[in-house]
């Protein structure tokens, strides 16, 4: 879903217009601990090293940080990114949110729309230097997602820092707002459909399977148990979390060629 501040078919695409909102983290989840040490938490600063926003993403090598499209939009100028399970309550001097573990340069999908975010919601981080980590996440092959079926055994696991529940009032916010590694298995609700085109997933997102939530988008959603990254957390179509979270895929021609150009 869409950033928190720090500090296909035309029809269809009204309808998302109207209704969803940028995305997050993971609600109604698990501590993820170790489970996924190449997924990070960063912060966009502006050119003048000032915070913007935080986002969710997946290093895809020693030196490529996938993440959402509105999380590396203008004016987003650098990003630093943090991979402690609990950037939270870590290390005291973690440097949150100035200085992580690595920088790098935020670039995004030449097609994205912030009026249409949901369309290209992708982006990636450059990194200024290599950080080597045993496993990192992978991409899915062309149309891969096209093969899978809606129902409670197509099954994801939705990674992600931040928000685990969406609240009324401040008070309740702010103690559900932790920068914590968090993990569920959402299931597939819709793909293909004229609602979420060949652009995006639906995800379920209850207190059974969790979800996704504000605070954090651009967290990965793995197909199944594995490292393959079906999509990045984008949208969501209510204020309360419930019902379905939204996925912007990253199998399509489009997505996939773009990323290869900074292999």
């Amino acid at each position: 879903m869409k950033k928190k501040a720090f500090g296909v078919l035309i029809s269809v695409v009204a309808i998302v217009a109207l209704t969803a909102g940028p995305a997050a983290a993971v609600t109604d989840g698990d501590p993820d601990g170790n489970g996924h040490p190449f997924v990070g938490l960063m912060v966009a600063q502006d050119a003048g090293g000032n915070p913007l926003w935080r986002c969710s993403g997946t290093l895809l090598s020693s030196t490529l940080f996938l993440t959402a499209g509105h999380c590396t939009e203008s004016p987003a100028a650098h990003v630093e990114i943090w991979f402690a399970a609990d950037v939270e309550s870590g290390i005291p001097g973690n440097g949150y949110p100035f200085d992580g573990d690595v920088g790098g340069t935020p670039f995004t999908h030449p097609q994205y729309d912030p009026n249409a975010f949901y369309l290209f919601d992708l982006g990636v981080v450059v990194l200024d230097k290599p950080l080597k980590m045993k496993k990192y996440g992978s991409l899915p092959g062309l149309k891969v997602l096209d093969g899978l079926q809606p129902g409670s055994g197509t099954t994801f696991t939705a990674v992600g820092y931040g928000l685990q529940k969406s609240f009324p009032d401040a008070a309740s916010f702010k103690d559900s707002a932790l920068r914590i590694r968090m993990v569920a298995q959402p299931h597939l609700i819709q793909i293909n459909t004229g609602f979420t085109g060949d652009f995006s997933l639906l995800l379920s997102n209850n207190a059974n399977t969790g979800g996704t939530c504000f605070g954090d988008s651009g967290g990965p959603n793995f197909i199944g148990n594995s490292s393959v990254i079906a999509g990045v957390t984008s949208y969501g179509l209510n204020g309360t979390c419930g019902g379905t979270g939204g996925v912007s895929r990253v199998d399509g021609a489009d997505d996939l060629n773009w990323l290869a150009t900074f292999s």
